[in-house]
């Protein structure tokens, strides 16, 4: 049975730090276009927790979400509300992460709930997100209500590092 999403602060991030690091790992192997190329090792996974993560957590510019199976986390997504002052009321989603033996089972529809709902609490009503275009979760943004803005060509390096990948950036209203 799979648990519904919580929150992480960053006391439970670093208690956590060997399911966030598996999972971000299992991810980039599979082929997550998340900003990191393969090979990618766990310590470059931990590194990215422990450097870029529970630190915006823990001076709160950053929630984090997880969701867990049998006791250990198997998805995750973050809300990044460090945003200039003439941008208070948007944020952005950032790393949905579904491990890939956890796939099709509305865990990412699950985590995108939760995160809105918290955005909504912080008068958070504009959500932008970028996802590689053409990958599977480009439709669950979609059926969510998020609209493309644009294709941006040759944004980001392929996970195996075969080529650039075009970006769909897109933007969703977020009202109470």
């Amino acid at each position: 049975m799979t648990a519904p999403p919580f929150p992480l602060d960053a006391d439970t991030g670093k208690a956590r730090l060997a399911d966030l690091t598996a999972l971000l790992h299992a991810c980039v192997e599979a082929g997550a276009s998340v900003n990191f190329v393969n090979p990618f090792t766990r310590q470059e996974a931990e590194a990215y927790w422990r450097g870029q993560v529970l630190g915006a957590v823990a001076s709160g510019l950053r929630d984090l979400f997880a969701v867990e199976r049998g006791g250990r986390i198997v998805g995750s997504v973050q809300l990044d509300r460090d945003m200039p002052p003439n941008g208070r009321h948007r944020a952005a989603v950032t790393k949905l992460l579904v491990h890939p033996d956890a796939r099709r089972q509305g865990l990412a529809t699950a985590l995108m709930d939760a995160l809105e709902a918290r955005a909504l609490q912080q008068g958070r009503t504009l959500l932008t997100l970028d996802t590689r275009t053409g990958d599977p979760a480009a439709r669950l943004y979609r059926a969510r209500g998020y609209r493309a803005v644009g294709e941006i060509p040759g944004y980001c390096r392929d996970p195996f590092d075969r080529g650039l990948d075009p970006t769909t950036i897109l933007y969703r209203q977020l009202t109470g």
